[in-house]
C-alpha cells in the first residue's frame, strides 16, 4: 500500500463572547491531518485540537509531532501495517505522543479503515439511526445575556443545561439559578455547573452548599487541579455531586488513573478525548471509572465538526442515557459544513445532509 500524509492549520472564530472563568476566547486553532491511501483511493482526516490553558502540549509541539507523523507515513511507515482497531493503532506509535496528535491519528486511520467516509466507529449513531442526548452550554456573561441563553436553549429543546460559573459575583450566580428553577419548574430542567477551578479551597464547600438549594445535578472542578487531598475531602462532604475535569488531564498510566479515582473518590469524571490522550486512553478511563462505580460523561474540547463527529461516534460505542457534552457544533461562524445537527437536546447525523467536501458549489452556497 502507498500512503501519503499532510497536515494543515485552520483557525475558527467564535460567533459570540466565549467566556469562562479562565478568560475569553475569540478564535480557535486546529490542525487537520490527512492520510491518503493511494491504492484504494480513500482518505482519512483527523483533527488535532489542543485547548490553550488545558492541554498539556503547546502549538509548537503539536506541529512538530504532526510533521514527524507525516514524514514517517510518507517514508512508508504504514505499508503492510494493520490499523483497523484502536488497539492496533496504539501499537504503532510511541506512548509519549501528544494527546491531540494521537487523537488525530486515531481518527484518520480509523477513517481510512472504514473506507474514508468519515466513519470512525460503526454504530447506530454513525448509521444515522440514533442520536446522543447532550446538554446545552450556557457561557459566562452578564445576567441578561445568560438568561437569554437559557431561554434559547430551552426553546431549542434542551432539558439539561450546563452553566459556566465562577466569574460573576456569586450572589448573581445564585440569582440566575433561582430564576431558572422558578421560571422553568414545569420544564423539569436539569442544571449542571462548571466552575473551571474558580472556587478557593476555603470557600468551596460553603458555595457548593449554597448551590445545592437549587437541586444542582453536579459541579465540575470546583477548585483548581492538583489539590487532591482538598478535592477528596470536598467529594466526601459535598451536597452536590462533584465531577473531575482538569484533574484527570495529564494522568496517563493505568496505575495513576486507578490511584486518582481511589484517592479522591469523585462522583463523576469528565472525559475529553482530545485532552485525555486519545480514544484508547479514554476507553481505559471509562473502564476504571466503572470498576470503582464512578460516573462519567464525555464532552467535546471545542473541536470543529470533524473532531466533534469522531468524539460523538466514540461516545455512541457506549449505551449512554445521561446527556453528554456534545452540543458545540454551532459555536463557530466558519465551522466545517457537516450533517451534524442538534434537535430536542440530541446530537444526530442528518440522514439527508452532506459533508462540505461532498457538496456541490450550489449546495454549499445555499447552506452558507
Amino acid at each position: 500500500m502507498a500512503f501519503q500524509a499532510d497536515f494543515v492549520k485552520r483557525t475558527f472564530h467564535f460567533g459570540f463572547d466565549a467566556r469562562t472563568s479562565r478568560g475569553q476566547m475569540r478564535e480557535r486553532h486546529c490542525w487537520f491531518l490527512t492520510i491518503q491511501d493511494a491504492d484504494n483511493n480513500s482518505k482519512g482526516v483527523g483533527e488535532a485540537a489542543p485547548l490553550p490553558g488545558l492541554s498539556q502540549e503547546t502549538a509548537e509541539q503539536v506541529e512538530h509531532e504532526l510533521q514527524s507523523v507525516v514524514d514517517k507515513v510518507n517514508m512508508g511507515f504504514l505499508a503492510g501495517k494493520s490499523f483497523e482497531t484502536l488497539d492496533k493503532i496504539e501499537a504503532l506509535f510511541p506512548d509519549n505522543i501528544c494527546s491531540s496528535v494521537r487523537t488525530a491519528l486515531e481518527m484518520a486511520l480509523l477513517d481510512i479503515a472504514n473506507g474514508g467516509r468519515k466513519i470512525i466507529f460503526d454504530n447506530a449513531f454513525t448509521r444515522r439511526e440514533k442520536g446522543i442526548p447532550t446538554n446545552g452550554l450556557i457561557w459566562i456573561g452578564g445576567l441578561d445575556s445568560m438568561l437569554q441563553q437559557v431561554s434559547i436553549k430551552i426553546e431549542e429543546g434542551y432539558r439539561t443545561l450546563k452553566i459556566k460559573v465562577g466569574s460573576l459575583d456569586f450572589d448573581k450566580e445564585l440569582d440566575i439559578l433561582q430564576y431558572i428553577k422558578r421560571k422553568y419548574f414545569r420544564e423539569n430542567i436539569t442544571i449542571r455547573l462548571d466552575a473551571n477551578g474558580a472556587f478557593k479551597p476555603q470557600d468551596a464547600l460553603y458555595k457548593i452548599n449554597q448551590l445545592a438549594r437549587w437541586g444542582i445535578h453536579s459541579i465540575e472542578q470546583p477548585i483548581k487541579p492538583g489539590q487532591h487531598e482538598v478535592m477528596a475531602e470536598l467529594c466526601k462532604q459535598t451536597t452536590v455531586p462533584i465531577a473531575l475535569d482538569e484533574d484527570v488531564l495529564g494522568v496517563l498510566s493505568r496505575a495513576e488513573k486507578t490511584k486518582l479515582l481511589a484517592d479522591i473518590k469523585p462522583q463523576y469524571i469528565i472525559l475529553k478525548p482530545s485532552l485525555t490522550g486519545g480514544f484508547n486512553p479514554t476507553r481505559e478511563w471509562i473502564e476504571l471509572a466503572e470498576n470503582q462505580k464512578v460516573g462519567w460523561w464525555i464532552t467535546s474540547a471545542l473541536e470543529s465538526a470533524i473532531g466533534l463527529n469522531a468524539v460523538a461516534q466514540f461516545t455512541a460505542q457506549y449505551p449512554v442515557t445521561m446527556p453528554q457534552g456534545l452540543g458545540t457544533g454551532k459555536i463557530y461562524t466558519d465551522n466545517i459544513l457537516s450533517p451534524l445537527t442538534i434537535g430536542n437536546g440530541e446530537l444526530k447525523l442528518d440522514a439527508k445532509a452532506k459533508w462540505d467536501d461532498e457538496m456541490t458549489d450550489e449546495e454549499r452556497e445555499v447552506l452558507v
